[in-house]
C-alpha cells in the first residue's frame, strides 16, 4: 500500500517573506532506502519517491489521496507567533 505524507513546506531560510508558503504539497515515503556504498548517497527503486503533488487547499489533497486510496498522514503547520518589537526596545535595558 502506498503511503504519502500532507504538509506545507518550510520556506526558504533565504527568504524574508511568506510567498509559496501557501501550498499543500502530497509526497511519497519511500518505502527501501539503500545507501550507495560508494558515494554515500541515498537511492531507492522506488520511484514514487520523486512525486510531488502541490495542491492549492488541504481538502483537495486530502480528497486526491482518497480517491486514489492512498493511505496518508495529514501534518498541520505550527501557528506563527508574532511578537511585535519596537526600534527603541533595543536601548531600554
Amino acid at each position: 500500500m502506498k503511503k504519502a505524507k500532507i504538509y506545507i513546506p518550510n520556506k526558504s531560510p533565504m527568504q524574508s517573506g511568506l510567498g509559496k508558503t501557501y501550498k499543500w504539497v502530497l509526497e511519497f515515503e519511500t518505502k527501501d532506502p539503500t545507501k550507495n556504498p560508494l558515494m554515500g548517497w541515498e537511492s531507492s527503486s522506488d520511484t514514487l519517491t520523486e512525486l510531488k503533488l502541490e495542491f492549492s487547499s488541504k481538502e483537495l489533497a486530502i480528497n486526491y489521496a482518497k480517491k486514489k486510496k492512498i493511505d496518508y498522514e495529514l501534518i498541520e503547520p505550527k501557528k506563527k507567533r508574532l511578537i511585535k518589537k519596537s526600534y527603541a526596545d533595543n536601548f531600554l535595558e
